[in-house]
């Protein structure tokens, strides 16, 4: 449950502190006193804003994977366990028609693994020294095949479009709701000369916590949608009954992971939920995506 609450939080946090730099600087107020110069300076801000926030996250994406999770990427394979790994993504990179990504060992007790990268030909793989230990090269290969999945489906990037969009409706709709309340507040007078009252940063500021809340249902169903695309590719590269088997094997996890909340979406498996939380949940249940892939399967 906690790191269902801290993907939900980062969302709104990024928004959150949008507001208060804007705040501070006076970016809003001055936006906000001369109009946001007609509804589309208003949506050009809020885009810049909402859009900018999104896409310097996914620039930043392997750099911040590296650093918070201690990842060691293999420059030159020190062993054959770790030769191995580079082959099998290097062959599935290739299966995919993508660039070769960089490969990364993370220690971690659980099993777990994880893609980034802001382009389908510049990504990050890396996979947890716990998943490395509790796994048949088998059920390796299709976690693996999975990563390379998510690479090739773009889903870095257009999971970075939707937050971007959805961020950039959020901003603008809790700035126009805002201006309406200061302008009620006010009695109606014209601010423009000088500028928003309060009661337009606090409106503002709770609204975008709300409307921050169901951008974060879009987004998590679909990072839910796009886990059963990547299992599908993970089918395709090392064979289904193998990727079947690794899913199996990922319900020892239980829903633990150590992976930071910044990149936890990322992962191959993550925390479970019951009832609302599941709206919230990046992940569906195992048990259903391994159930997704029995019934193509037999449909096959």
């Amino acid at each position: 449950m906690r790191r269902i609450a801290l993907f939900i939080g980062t969302n709104l946090a990024v928004l959150l502190l949008l507001s208060i730099v804007c705040h501070l600087f006076g970016i809003d107020q001055m936006a906000a006193a001369r109009g946001y110069g007609g509804m589309g300076g208003l949506l050009a801000y809020a885009a810049v804003f909402g859009m900018g926030g999104a896409f310097i996250s996914l620039a930043m994406s392997k750099m911040i994977a590296k650093w918070s999770t201690g990842a060691r990427v293999i420059e030159q394979p020190q062993n054959e366990t770790e030769r191995w790994l580079v082959d099998t993504v290097r062959r599935h990179a290739q299966a995919a028609g993508i660039g070769m990504p960089e490969v990364a060992i993370y220690d971690a007790p659980e099993m777990n693994a994880f893609a980034t990268g802001m382009t389908k030909n510049s990504s990050l793989v890396a996979v947890s020294s716990g998943l490395l230990q509790q796994m048949n090269r088998e059920q390796v290969s299709a976690v693996l095949g999975h990563e390379i999945g998510h690479v090739a489906n773009g889903d870095m990037v257009t999971l970075t479009l939707i937050q971007g969009v959805l961020n950039t409706l959020v901003i603008l709709a809790a700035r126009i709701v805002g201006r309406l309340v200061d302008s009620w507040m006010s009695g109606g007078r014209d601010n423009r000369e000088g500028g928003t009252g309060m009661g337009y940063f606090v409106v503002v500021m709770v609204l975008q916590v709300v409307f921050g809340l169901f951008a974060s249902i879009i987004v998590a169903a679909f990072s839910r949608w796009r886990e059963f695309r990547a299992d599908t590719a993970g089918a395709q590269f090392a064979g289904r009954g193998a990727m079947i088997s690794a899913l199996q094997r990922l319900q020892g996890n239980h829903g633990e992971s150590t992976l930071p909340s910044t990149i936890a979406a990322f992962g191959i498996s993550g925390p479970l939920a019951d009832g609302f939380k599941r709206l919230f949940m990046s992940h569906p249940p195992l048990e259903e995506r391994i159930a997704a892939l029995q019934n193509a399967s037999q449909a096959g």
